[in-house]
């Protein structure tokens, strides 16, 4: 089975309570929770009860994520043949780590470093349990802004992250739209097929966030995995008070909030009936 075929049906089975019902009723929390929630100034984390968190590995059992991105993690660095040549720095963090963590810096660093590198309490990713900052491994790591270069094992990460759901959260030419400086180090969790969308279109997640909103259930974004299978994007709007029902077809799909104003749902298109059995099975 391919990567994104395996992605598609250990993520989607996995990740959602009944793949399959056409019929999924959307609330104000729906907007708050999934892999494509926008955490930074403009958008402060909502739902602070983070759940599904596990340990990267045995080796580092106290940095956590959730569940799905340790394993398409493991399997990106898998597919690159690592060696241990990757290793984490930091995961999910708590409000008291993070509210501790930007502190500190302020104290060691200056206001100046720590508004370029250290996001505010609520203002962090890593409070999702969806970002994780990486390094190279060697004797000195520094865990603010640890060494990730562009060229070895770690570009071949960089290059590799998207096939399994992973951005570069933080790139050079986007800090103006991002609020934080360049983080050759910190990667996102947003899901395939958004991140190779991310990738390919060169876009910060603010801007893609964004650039969905303009495709509804009627005018959906097709992203075409090779020849044969299409994947639907679309973003349904949800207000505050609102309750809304959305039919979904009998096929894979995924919900995820916003963090601000709606919801994204992904839905994967069966290419053939052998294909469609690899996810029922």
């Amino acid at each position: 089975m391919s990567d994104n075929k395996q992605y598609v049906k250990q993520h989607i089975l996995c990740s959602a309570s009944n793949p399959y019902n056409n019929e999924v009723i959307l609330e104000k929390e729906s907007i708050y929770n999934g892999n494509l929630v926008l955490v930074n100034k403009q958008y402060p984390l909502k739902n602070p009860k983070i759940e599904g968190l596990i340990s990267i590995n045995k080796a580092f059992p106290d940095i956590l994520m959730k569940s799905i991105a340790v394993y398409m993690l493991q399997r990106a660095l898998d597919k690159i043949n690592s060696d241990h040549n990757i290793v984490p720095v930091s995961g999910f963090r708590s409000l008291e780590e993070q509210t501790m963590i930007y502190r500190d810096s302020l104290r060691d660093n200056g206001e100046e470093f720590t508004k370029k590198f250290v996001a505010l309490p609520n203002e962090s990713e890593h409070q999702t349990g969806l970002a994780i900052d990486l390094a190279l491994n060697k004797e000195d790591i520094d865990f603010i802004c640890p060494d990730f270069p562009y060229d070895g094992i770690c570009q071949k990460f960089r290059e590799t992250a998207p096939d399994f759901g992973f951005i570069l959260r933080y790139a050079k030419e986007k800090e103006q739209i991002t609020g934080i400086s360049h983080e050759p180090w910190h990667f996102r969790y947003v899901g395939y097929p958004h991140s190779k969308i991310i990738t390919q279109k060169k876009m910060a997640f603010e801007e893609y966030i964004e650039f969905i909103k303009q495709f509804s259930s009627k005018n959906m974004y097709i992203y075409k995995q090779g020849t044969q299978t299409e994947i639907e994007i679309y973003y349904v709007p949800v207000g505050i008070n609102e309750t809304i029902t959305i039919d979904l077809p009998e096929e894979p799909y995924e919900i995820s909030g916003n963090n601000g104003d709606g919801i994204i749902v992904t839905v994967w298109r069966r290419a053939n009936e052998k294909e469609w059995e690899l996810f029922r099975n």
